[in-house]
C-alpha cells in the first residue's frame, strides 16, 4: 500500500557544498520525512537538505494553498 504524503506543508532548506554555500528554500506538500527526498530529487545535484522547523502563520498557509500544490509536489520559494 502506498504511503500518504499527508496534508501539510514542510519547508526545506537546501545548500550546496560550494564555498560560499548557496542556499535555497523549498516548500513541499508532504510529511517532513518525505519532503527531504522529494526536494533533493528536484534540487541541483550535490546539495544537502534539512527540514526547517517552522510553524506557518494563517496568512502563509493560505498563500501556499494558492499555489495549488498536490500531494508530493515541491516548489522553490526563494530566488537564490
Amino acid at each position: 500500500m502506498a504511503e500518504s504524503f499527508g496534508n501539510s506543508f514542510t519547508i526545506v532548506e537546501v545548500a550546496s557544498d560550494e564555498v560560499p554555500s548557496t542556499k535555497q528554500l523549498w516548500l513541499a506538500f508532504a510529511k517532513p520525512s518525505q519532503a527531504l527526498t522529494l526536494v533533493l530529487a528536484a534540487s541541483p545535484e550535490g546539495y544537502t537538505a534539512e527540514v526547517v522547523p517552522a510553524i506557518l502563520t494563517e496568512k502563509q498557509q493560505k498563500m501556499f494553498e494558492e499555489l495549488k500544490l498536490g500531494p508530493g509536489d515541491v516548489y522553490r520559494i526563494d530566488s537564490e
